[in-house]
């Protein structure tokens, strides 16, 4: 008998996993983590974590993928408007999701950690930019997207390097008039 993926035990055997891995990512480095590390430490075997996950990489992505969802609270966003309180929001939820991860042994999967953030910062503003703007211009709110998740990821970067001496919302509300009313040049230089 087959279980579906949304039966109640399956989806704590899955959480259990999950659970297991962040556990095993405050004590070591994720290159350090095994397969067998996280089946000994969820007292599962091989075969359940194999039915839950391809492998440990893909363990890392649902993980960080599930856990940036739960900061960025998506029903706030999803039916909103972009506007200065919704940037700051975003803002600061990229911004605590980053410290919670340093606060773990994180060195070796940046790069994952960054593209989870910008796709989904990517479909947020995607979402909230075809609500308010009715148009055809489909590609071009693609776009846009695009640009503000690249936007707000590299700030919060910004802000991590050099600014942490200011909150997330002083740092990112000098530019949301920018962000919100575009960038215009004065021809009169």
């Amino acid at each position: 008998m087959t279980q579906s993926k949304t039966d109640p035990r399956v989806l704590r055997t899955r959480k259990l996993i999950m659970d297991s891995f962040i556990e095993l990512s405050g004590q070591k480095e994720f290159k350090d983590i095994t397969v067998k590390d996280i089946t000994t430490e969820a007292m599962i075997n091989r075969a359940t974590f194999y039915y839950h996950f391809q492998d440990i990489y893909d363990l890392l992505e649902k993980v960080l993928s599930e856990v940036l969802l739960v900061n960025l609270n998506y029903s706030n966003f999803e039916n909103g408007e972009l506007n200065e309180e919704l940037i700051i929001q975003i803002f600061t939820a990229i911004t605590t999701f980053q410290k919670s991860l340093s606060n773990r042994c994180h060195r070796g999967y940046e790069d994952t950690i960054s593209r989870i953030i910008r796709e989904h910062l990517e479909i947020v503003f995607y979402k909230m930019l075809l609500k308010q703007h009715n148009t055809k211009e489909d590609a071009a709110l693609k776009t846009t997207a695009v640009i503000l998740s690249w936007g707000i990821y590299g700030a919060s970067m910004e802000w991590r390097k050099n600014s942490m001496d200011i909150s997330p919302e002083e740092f990112i509300k000098l530019s949301i008039p920018y962000i919100l009313s575009g960038i215009t040049l004065d021809s009169k230089n």
